[in-house]
C-alpha cells in the first residue's frame, strides 16, 4: 500500500502519517465533528458533540511546541504502520462492501462511518473527576493531548491512562477498547520520567508560561500571527450582555473622523489593558552543572534546573524519575544532594508553586487568561504571516530558546530524531495516494496539504539561514554568488546568472524572474494532476535583497552530471536537444489542458526532434522510477508586447500603445487567465462565424453536416462564453450575436442530422471559419500554442513556412487581444465598484483575473486616468507602481550593504523615499565599536558595501522615474515625494505600509512624522526585523470547493437552506483538508454567517462572522482589505443582536484600517460611513451622524453620479438627521434632491416620488412650527423662551431595516403563486441545463471534459475573488422559508425601488411622530 511504501521509503514520513493519517483517515467521515486532533477549534465551527472548554483545550494542542509534539513522536513512529495499515484496510473494505454503485453516491454514502458521542469520567491522581465528550473515532493520544491542556490538568506530561486497571493504548480508537463505554471511568496515572520525558515536561511548562506572550506572533516564527478583535470589541462578544441604548459609549477617536487629515499608526494594533502577561518567574534556564555525572545518573538523576523567583530566591532543582526536588547545589558548588525539605513533586509546576505565593498567585491568573481565549486566536496557521510593525519587545532569558537556536546539527528540524525528513519522497508520495471516493481524495488532499506547508516552512527557514550565511555551500570554493546550498534535503540556489546561462534572453534580470515563472508553470502542472507526470516541490523566497529557489531534491541527480540526467529537453535553451516518448505521451496530455502545441525542432546534429513543451522544459527520471519535469519557466506563451523582434506583427492597438516594448529580460509570458479567455474568445468567433454563413445558406440540408462538430462543441463550451469574446466580435460581425449563432447552428444541425452527405460549400464554411479565427487545422477549431516560436536559438524545421506563420500570428494576436479586448474590459468591470480594489494587492489581484500581467499596470493606469470617477483606483494604480519600482531599487541596495550596517542602511533609505527631510544624514553607531584611534579606519576595507551612505532624495526618485519609465512604461512627471503626494493624492503611510509588507521589512509601531523639513523620519532603532516574502503555489480541496460552488448556486437560485447545507458540508471537506485555518475556511464562515443573518438567526450569523473575522485577521493579516470586509459585517450582525457600542467599534475599527490601507476616497467609505451615520442618528448622536452621513453623501455622488438612487437615499439620510437636529431649511434643501432624483428617475406618480413628495410636506409644516416659536420668542410674547426640541429617537426595527438596505440586503413580500412559478421556471431550466450537458458529454466524449477541466483551476480564483468582493454584487433572488427573498445589492433600479420601498414607510411615520418641538 502507498503508506506503507511511504514509511519505507521516507523517513520523515512519520510525522506526516502522525499528522494525516491518524487525522484524515479517520476523518473522511463526514461526520459532524471534523478533524479534532488536528485542532479540535472545529468543533466551534460545526457545533460538534463537545463542550467549550473541550473544544478550547484540545484546540491549543495545536499550537504545543516542536518539543511537546517531539515528546509522542518516538512512541508514535512505532505504532504508525499497524495504524496505517488498519486505517487503509478498514477503507478498503468500506469500499468492497460498496460494490461498484455510481460514482455520486459512493462519495455520499461511502463516508459515512459508524460514528458516535459518549461522554467519560477522568480522575485526575489530585484534584477532583470530570467529565469530557469523546468520539468514538478518536484515538486515546487525543485525550492525553487534551488533559495536556485543560486549566486543571495542563501541568502534567509524562502520564498513562488507565481503564479497569489496564493500560490504553495511546494509539487505539475509542471504539475498538473493550468495556469503554458512556460513563466509563478513565484513571490518570503518573509515570516515571526519562531524561526525554523530564525534558518535554520542563519546555511544556515554559510554554504554558508565555502562551499569552505575542512575541511569536511578532518575530514571525511557529506559524503564531496577530488577532486584535477581542482587543477592539474588549471581550467576546458572544458573552456580552444587551446594554440599554442611554448607556452606549459611542464616541468615535478624532483620527477617523470624516476630512482627518492625521493617520496614527499605534491604533493599528490596539492592546487590551489587560494584554500585559503577568510574569510568573524570573528565570527557568537549564543549569550550568548539566549533565549530571555518572554517580548522580545511578542516583536517578536526570537532569538540574537553575531558576529564580518573583520573590529573588535562587533554586537549584533535580529532575529525577520520581519527579522534581530541590538539591543543594549553588553557583558555585555543585551538591546534588536533596535540599531539607525537598519538595519532591511530579509536576514542576507544583514545586514552584510550593516555593512561591506569587508564582502560584500569577500562574493561575494566567491559565484563567490562556484558556478564556477563542480558539481561533492560538492555533496555528498552515503558512506564516508577519506583522510589518511591532511595539518594542523586551528580549528574556530564555535557554529553551537559546538551545532551539544552536544545538541541533540542522538549526531547526528536530521531527525525527537523529533524521531528516525526505521531503521529495513525501511530495510525491502523497500526490501517488488513491483518489477514486471521496475518503480517499480527503485523505489524499489533507496528505498533500499538510507535507506542502510543513516543506513551505522548512524551505523558508533554509533559505533565510543560507543567506545568514548558517548553511555550507557544497561548491564552497566559487563565487558568492554561483554558490548552492543543501540544507534538510531541500537544494537552495540564488538568483543570479551563473556561467552566462541566462545571457541571450536577459542575464540578472531573467535569472531573477525565471523562479516565479517557474513556479507557475508548477503550479499549473500541479493543477492538472496528471498521473506518473512529477513536479519537484518549489518555494522562492525573497530576504534580504537576494532571491532563493527552494527545490526538493530528485533521487540520483547528485550522484550524475546534468548531460547524463536530462532525458527530454534542453540545457543549453535549445543548442542541444533530446525527446523521450514517455514524456512525449504524458506532456501531450497535459497539453491538451494547457493549449500548448506538440512542434518540432532541430538539434544540433539537423535531427528532428519532437516536443510538447517549450525547448528548457527539462524531463529527469529519478533513481525512484518517476518522470519529473523542472525548468517550467515558459510554460506560458511568450508575450510579443514586450519582444522585439522583425518577425513580431501586432495589431493596431498594441501599436498605439507603443508596444513592442524591450523589456529587461525575454522571457516575458502571457498568464494562464488569458490564454483561456483568449481560446473561448476564438471558438465564440469561430461559431458566430459559421453560423452566420449557414443562415445564408437557408435551407439546403446536405450544406449542414459538416456542422454536426460545431454544434456538439458550442454545446459542451457554451458556458464559456465571455464579455470579452463579445467585444471581439462585435467588431467583426455587428448583424449576428452568439445566442443567435447557437440557435442557428442547432436548428440546421437538427435537421440533418440523419444525413450523410457533405457538400463541398459546408467544408468551405468550416475553412473559411478556421482561417477567420486562425486556427491551426483548416477544417476545424484548433487554437494551442508553439511556446517555441519566438524562442532564441532554436532551429525550426521550416523557418518560412505556412504553420510556423500561423503559429506565429496567433501568439501575436493573442498579445494584441490582450490590449484590444482585456484592458478595456478590466477598466470597464471597474467602474461599477462592485468589487473595488482596496489596495495595490487587491488591484493586482483583479488585473490577473482579467489575465492581465502586472508589467502592463502602467498602461493600465493610464487607461484609469481618463476615467474621473476611477481617480481613487488611479492613485492604488500610482502607489503600486511607486512601491514596485522602489522594491527593484532597494533589491539591489541592500546587497551592497554590510551586515553590521542593515538597520541604518534601511532607515537612510526609508528617509530618501519617504521623507519630507531635504538632506537626510546616514548615520551608523557602529563606530562605537572603534576606539577613538582606530575610528577613521574601517577594520575591512570594502568600499562597495558602503555605497548606500551616498544615497540622497534625489538620487532615489531619480531612479525611480527611470525604473517606472523603463519598466513599466509609465511617467512619474514629479521629482520629490511631497509633489508626488500632492499630484497624485497618495498617502505617504500607505506607500510605508505597500514598502514594509513587499520588501519584508518590519519597523517601530510609533507614529512617525513625514512632513519634517530639518528632522529624519526614520533612525535606525525604527527598524526591527527583515521578513522573507515567500511565494508558494495552493494545494487546493476539489470537493469542498464543488460543494461550495453547489451551495452558491442554490442560494442564489432562493433555496437557502439547501445551499446553506451544501457550504455547511464544504465547511466540513475544508476543515478536513487544511485543518482550522485557511483563507478559504474564513470565507466559507462568512457566507454561512450571511446566510444565517438572512434567515432570521441573528445570533448564529454573529457566532460565524465573528470567527470569520478572527480567522481574517490570523490568515491574511490584521489590515488585509478582506479582514477590513469582515469588521463591516460582523458590525452589521452585532447591531442585529442589540450590541450598539460593539458595532459601532467594529465600524471604527474598520473606517481607521481603511484609512490607513487608503484613504477617505473609497466606496466602500462611503457603506462604513453611512453604517456609522445610522447608527449614531439610532443613538441620538445627531452631530456626530451628520458627519459621516455627509461625507458618505459626498463619497455616493463623485462615484455614482448625482442622479443615483444611491444617493436620493444618502440625500434622504441627511435630511432625516438634520430635521432631527431642528435645522429644516437644510432638510427640506436635500429632501428636495432626493423628490427630484426621484421624479427624474421613476417619474412623477411612482411610489417613491409620492413619499418623498409627503416627505418634503411633513419637513415644510415643521419648518413653519419652527419658525413661528423663534418668531414668538423674538418678539417676547414668550416668557419662557425658546423650549428645548424633544425627538423620539427611532425605533431599532426601522434603524435595522436601513442597514440592511445600505449592506445590499433586502426582503420582499411575495405570493405562495410567485414562488412556485419561479421554482417551476428554476426546474424547467435545470433539467434543460442536464440535458444539454449529457448532449455534449456523450458526443465530445474524454477529450471536452479534459478540457474543462483546465478552466477549474483558474476559474477557482475568480470564483473566489466573487466571493470576496464587496457589496453590491448582483445575485439572482433568495428564498427565505416561502415568505422573503433576501439578495445581494445591485445597481438595478428594480432592486433599489423595492429596497426603499419597504423602508421608507417606517421612515415617514417615525418623523411624524417627532414633534419638531414643544
Amino acid at each position: 500500500m502507498a503508506q506503507e511504501n511511504e514509511m519505507e521509503n521516507g523517513p520523515g514520513i512519520e510525522k506526516e502519517t502522525n499528522t494525516t493519517v491518524k487525522q484524515v483517515l479517520k476523518e473522511t467521515t463526514l461526520n459532524e465533528a471534523p478533524v479534532k486532533s488536528d485542532e479540535a477549534a472545529e468543533n466551534t465551527l460545526n457545533d460538534g458533540g463537545t463542550g467549550e472548554g473541550h473544544e478550547k483545550a484540545e484546540t491549543e494542542t495545536q499550537e504545543k511546541t516542536q518539543g511537546t509534539t517531539d515528546c509522542q513522536e518516538e512512541r508514535k513512529n512505532k505504532e504508525n504502520t499497524n495504524k496505517v495499515k488498519r486505517n487503509v484496510e478498514k477503507d478498503d473494505k468500506t469500499k468492497d462492501d460498496k460494490g461498484v454503485e455510481d460514482k455520486n453516491k459512493e462519495d455520499k454514502d461511502g463516508s459515512l462511518s459508524q460514528e458516535y458521542g459518549f461522554t467519560v469520567k477522568i480522575q485526575p491522581p489530585t484534584g477532583e473527576s470530570f467529565e469530557i465528550q469523546v468520539s468514538s473515532m478518536e484515538l486515546v493520544y487525543e485525550i492525553h493531548q487534551l488533559l495536556m491542556d485543560r486549566e486543571d490538568t495542563c501541568h502534567r506530561t509524562c502520564f498513562s491512562l488507565h481503564l479497569s486497571g489496564q493500560t490504553l493504548d495511546n494509539f487505539a480508537e475509542l471504539k475498538s477498547i473493550d468495556g469503554l463505554k458512556e460513563g466509563s471511568v478513565i484513571k490518570v496515572q503518573e509515570d516515571p520520567y526519562t531524561v526525554r520525558e523530564a525534558r518535554i515536561h520542563v519546555r511544556h511548562v515554559r510554554d504554558l508560561l508565555k502562551s499569552l506572550d505575542p512575541v511569536d506572533a511578532y518575530n514571525g516564527v511557529d506559524c503564531a500571527s496577530l488577532s486584535f478583535l477581542n482587543a477592539v470589541t474588549q471581550g467576546d462578544i458572544l458573552e456580552k450582555k444587551k446594554v440599554p441604548i442611554e448607556s452606549v459609549d459611542c464616541t468615535p477617536p478624532k483620527y477617523i473622523l470624516p476630512n482627518c487629515k492625521e493617520r496614527p499608526l499605534i491604533p493599528l494594533q490596539p492592546f487590551a489593558k489587560e494584554q500585559k502577561t503577568p510574569q510568573c518567574i524570573k528565570v527557568l534556564t537549564v543549569s550550568g552543572w548539566n549533565p549530571p555525572p555518572g554517580p548522580r545518573k545511578l542516583h536517578g538523576d536526570l537532569l538540574y534546573l537553575y531558576v529564580i523567583n518573583l520573590e529573588g530566591r535562587h533554586f537549584h532543582i533535580t529532575a529525577s524519575t520520581w519527579g522534581f526536588y530541590l538539591n543543594q547545589s549553588t553557583e558555585e558548588e555543585f551538591n546534588p544532594k536533596p535540599a531539607n525539605p525537598c519538595y519532591l513533586c511530579h509536576s514542576l509546576i507544583d514545586l514552584l508553586n510550593l516555593l512561591s505565593n506569587a508564582f502560584k498567585r500569577n500562574f493561575s491568573n494566567l491559565q484563567k487568561k490562556r484558556t478564556s481565549r477563542h480558539p481561533f486566536e492560538r492555533v496555528a496557521t498552515p503558512y506564516q504571516v508577519y506583522s510589518w510593525a511591532s511595539p518594542t519587545m523586551d528580549h528574556v532569558i530564555d535557554a529553551l530558546r537559546a538551545e532551539d537556536a544552536f544545538s541541533s546539527k540542522l538549526g531547526y528540524e528536530e521531527h525525527i530524531p537523529g533524521q531528516t525528513r525526505d521531503w521529495n519522497e513525501e511530495l510525491q508520495t502523497t500526490r501517488e495516494l488513491a483518489r477514486r471516493t471521496l475518503p480517499e481524495r480527503l485523505l489524499r488532499e489533507r496528505a498533500i496539504f499538510k507535507v506542502h506547508s510543513d516543506f513551505v516552512a522548512a524551505a523558508t527557514r533554509g533559505a533565510m539561514a543560507v543567506i545568514d550565511g548558517n548553511v555550507m555551500a557544497i561548491n564552497p570554493g566559487e563565487d558568492p554568488k554561483m554558490q548552492m546550498f543543501i540544507w534538510n534535503n531541500i537544494f537552495f540556489s540564488l538568483g543570479f546568472d551563473v556561467r552566462d546561462h541566462y545571457k541571450e534572453v536577459g542575464g540578472d534580470a531573467a535569472a531573477h524572474v525565471a523562479p516565479r515563472n517557474d513556479l507557475q508553470g508548477v503550479r499549473v502542472y500541479s493543477a492538472a494532476d496528471l498521473e506518473g507526470l512529477y513536479t519537484l516541490g518549489t518555494v522562492v523566497v525573497d530576504y534580504r535583497g537576494y532571491r532563493v529557489t527552494a527545490q526538493s531534491i530528485i533521487p540520483g541527480i547528485l550522484e550524475r552530471e546534468q548531460e547524463q540526467s536530462v532525458v527530454y529537453g534542453s540545457i543549453d535553451f535549445g543548442k542541444t536537444v533530446v525527446t523521450h516518448p514517455k514524456y512525449l505521451d504524458l506532456l501531450q496530455k497535459a497539453g491538451q489542458q494547457l493549449k500548448i502545441l506538440p512542434h518540432k525542432v532541430l538539434n544540433e546534429k539537423n535531427e528532428e526532434i519532437e516536443l510538447c513543451s517549450s525547448v528548457e522544459c527539462k524531463g529527469i527520471i529519478g533513481n525512484d522510477g518517476r518522470h519529473y519535469i523542472l525548468d517550467l519557466l515558459r510554460t506560458f506563451p511568450p508575450d510579443v508586447n514586450f519582444l522585439k523582434s522583425a518577425d513580431i506583427k501586432l495589431n493596431a492597438a498594441s501599436r498605439e500603445m507603443g508596444f513592442p516594448i524591450a523589456h529587461k529580460h525575454k522571457l516575458a509570458t502571457l498568464r494562464q487567465e488569458l490564454v483561456d479567455a483568449f481560446v473561448d474568445n476564438r471558438y465564440m468567433m469561430f461559431l458566430k462565424f459559421a453560423a452566420l454563413h449557414l443562415q445564408q445558406l437557408g435551407g439546403k440540408k446536405q450544406e449542414a453536416s459538416k456542422l454536426a462538430a460545431v454544434k456538439e462543441k458550442e454545446e459542451s463550451e457554451k458556458e464559456k462564453e465571455n464579455e470579452e469574446s463579445e467585444k471581439e466580435k462585435e467588431k467583426d460581425n455587428k448583424d449576428i450575436e452568439a445566442e443567435e449563432a447557437k440557435k442557428i447552428v442547432e436548428n440546421v444541425t437538427e435537421s440533418i442530422a440523419a444525413e450523410k452527405q457533405v457538400e463541398e460549400n459546408t467544408k468551405d464554411i468550416i475553412k473559411k471559419a478556421s482561417a477567420a479565427v486562425g486556427s491551426l487545422k483548416e477544417a476545424d477549431f484548433d487554437i494551442r500554442f508553439n511556446l517555441d516560436a519566438f524562442s532564441p536559438g532554436i532551429i525550426h524545421i521550416d523557418p518560412q513556412g505556412e504553420q510556423l506563420k500561423k503559429e506565429r500570428q496567433l501568439i501575436c494576436d493573442a498579445a494584441g487581444f490582450l490590449v484590444s479586448v482585456q484592458l478595456p474590459s478590466l477598466v470597464h468591470d471597474l467602474t461599477d465598484h462592485a468589487a473595488a480594489p482596496t489596495d495595490g494587492t487587491t488591484l493586482c489581484e483583479a488585473l490577473h483575473t482579467h489575465g492581465v500581467n502586472i508589467r502592463y499596470l502602467g498602461k493600465v493606469a493610464n487607461l484609469l486616468a481618463k476615467v474621473p470617477e476611477l481617480d481613487y483606483i488611479y492613485t492604488i494604480a500610482v502607489e503600486e507602481l511607486i512601491a514596485r519600482s522602489v522594491k527593484h531599487i532597494f533589491t539591489s541596495y541592500l546587497q551592497c550593504v554590510e551586515t553590521i550596517c542593515l538597520s541604518s542602511a534601511v532607515a537612510h533609505f526609508l528617509n530618501c523615499y519617504l521623507s519630507s527631510c531635504i538632506s537626510p544624514h546616514a548615520s551608523s553607531k557602529n563606530d562605537e565599536l572603534l576606539s577613538k584611534k582606530k575610528r577613521k579606519k574601517h577594520p575591512f576595507n570594502n568600499n562597495s558595501l558602503s555605497q548606500w551612505v551616498g544615497f540622497s532624495p534625489k538620487s532615489l526618485w531619480a531612479r525611480i522615474k527611470s525604473d517606472l519609465k523603463g519598466y513599466y512604461g509609465w511617467t512619474l512627471e514629479m521629482e520629490t515625494i511631497d509633489s508626488t503626494v500632492q499630484k497624485y493624492k497618495v498617502q505617504k503611510i500607505s506607500l510605508l505600509r505597500a514598502f514594509c509588507m513587499k520588501c519584508g521589512v518590519q519597523i517601530l509601531l510609533r507614529d512617525y512624522n513625514f512632513d519634517s523639513k530639518s528632522q529624519e523620519t526614520f533612525h535606525e532603532q525604527d527598524i526591527i526585523n527583515l521578513f522573507p516574502i515567500v511565494k508558494h503555489i495552493n494545494p487546493r480541496a476539489t470537493d469542498a470547493f464543488s460543494l461550495y460552488t453547489a451551495g452558491q448556486t442554490k442560494t442564489q437560485q432562493g433555496f437557502l437552506k439547501d445551499g446553506y447545507d451544501l457550504i455547511s458540508e464544504a465547511l466540513n471537506l475544508l476543515n478536513n483538508v487544511y485543518g482550522a485555518m485557511h483563507p478559504e475556511i474564513a470565507q466559507c464562515l462568512r457566507m454561512l454567517a450571511r446566510l444565517n443573518y438572512i434567515m432570521g438567526d441573528y445570533v448564529e450569523a454573529m457566532s460565524f462572522q465573528q470567527k470569520a473575522v478572527l480567522m481574517s485577521e490570523r490568515v491574511n493579516g490584521i489590515d488585509h482589505p478582506y479582514t477590513v470586509t469582515e469588521y463591516t459585517h460582523l458590525a452589521l450582525y452585532c447591531f442585529a443582536n442589540q450590541q450598539v457600542s460593539v458595532s459601532l467599534k467594529l465600524l471604527y475599527r474598520a473606517r481607521y484600517l481603511l484609512l490607513l490601507i487608503h484613504g477617505e476616497v473609497h466606496p466602500e467609505m462611503a457603506l462604513i460611513d453611512s453604517n456609522i451615520g445610522l447608527i449614531l442618528h439610532a443613538v441620538g448622536q445627531y452631530s456626530l451622524s451628520l458627519q459621516f452621513l455627509e461625507k458618505a453623501l459626498e463619497l455616493h455622488i463623485k462615484f455614482f453620479g448625482d442622479k443615483s438612487l444611491k444617493v436620493a437615499l444618502s440625500y434622504h439620510l441627511v435630511a432625516r438627521t438634520q430635521s432631527c437636529m431642528g435645522d429644516f431649511r437644510g432638510a427640506l434643501k436635500n429632501e428636495k434632491e432626493t423628490f427630484t432624483i426621484y421624479k427624474t428617475q421613476l417619474g412623477p406618480e411612482h411610489e417613491k416620488t409620492k413619499e418623498a413628495d409627503e416627505c418634503l410636506r411633513h419637513l415644510t409644516q415643521q419648518a413653519v412650527v419652527m419658525a413661528k416659536k423663534i418668531s414668538e420668542a423674538f418678539n417676547g410674547r414668550s416668557t419662557l423662551g425658546l423650549p428645548p426640541i424633544q425627538i423620539q429617537p427611532p425605533s431599532m426595527t426601522s434603524v435595522l431595516e436601513l442597514l440592511n438596505i445600505i449592506n445590499g440586503i433586502l426582503y420582499v413580500q411575495i405570493t405562495s403563486e410567485e414562488i412556485e412559478r419561479v421554482r417551476a421556471e428554476l426546474e424547467k431550466g435545470h433539467a434543460k441545463a442536464l440535458k444539454e450537458k449529457s448532449i455534449a458529454e456523450a458526443a465530445h466524449g474524454k477529450d471536452k471534459k479534459v478540457e474543462s477541466d483546465t478552466k477549474s483551476e483558474n476559474d477557482t480564483k475568480s470564483e473566489e475573488s466573487d466571493i470576496k468582493s464587496e457589496e453590491g454584487e448582483t445575485h439572482s433572488i433568495n428564498k427565505c422559508e416561502e415568505r422573503e427573498i433576501a439578495s445581494e445589492e445591485s445597481d438595478v433600479r428594480s432592486e433599489e425601488e423595492e429596497s426603499l420601498k419597504v423602508i421608507e414607510a417606517d421612515v415617514k411615520s417615525e418623523e411624524e411622530e417627532e414633534p419638531a418641538s414643544r
